[in-house]
């Protein structure tokens, strides 16, 4: 059973938004999924996209294979592909990325290299994406709470 964040509570029972448990997986298959292309589908294959397994190499190829032939159903079109890092950020607990820190301190918050070696491999990936520049990232703050890196 997949566990979703406290912060993106708001919308996971109806899953209008990708949660950040897809995302994850996307980036670990390597296939670009528009938010127009999740609204295509229903709620029991959201589900489906959510619960099933992305970690190894042979089940990030199920995965887009799967994703790739339900999309294409749906759309009449393929999503898009994205590069797949050989050494995702979120796997390195050895550095916290320029990204992070850069959010973090606009919230004035250090985070320690103790602090990111302590979170898990979701918590670190959900904080990399919460950070990427030209984003709104609301849910920066909320997740540096959640993940108890600030005291709530």
């Amino acid at each position: 059973m997949t566990t979703f964040f406290d912060f993106e509570a708001e919308f996971v029972d109806s899953l209008r938004c990708i949660p950040m448990t897809v995302r994850m997986k996307l980036d670990t298959c390597g296939v670009k999924l528009k938010l127009s292309h999740w609204m295509q589908l229903g709620q029991p294959e959201r589900m489906v996209l959510v619960n099933m397994a992305c970690t190894t190499a042979a089940e990030a190829k199920i995965y887009r294979d799967f994703l790739q032939k339900l999309i294409t159903e749906k759309t009449g079109n393929p999503p898009g592909k994205l590069a797949i890092d050989p050494h995702p950020a979120w796997l390195d607990d050895s550095q916290i990325p320029d990204t992070v820190r850069e959010k973090a301190r606009e919230f004035q918050i250090e985070i320690s290299l103790e602090q990111w070696q302590k979170l898990q491999p979701s918590q670190r990936f959900a904080l990399i994406k919460l950070s990427r520049p030209g984003h709104e990232n609301l849910n920066f703050y909320p997740a540096i709470k959640e993940f108890h890196i600030v005291d709530a």
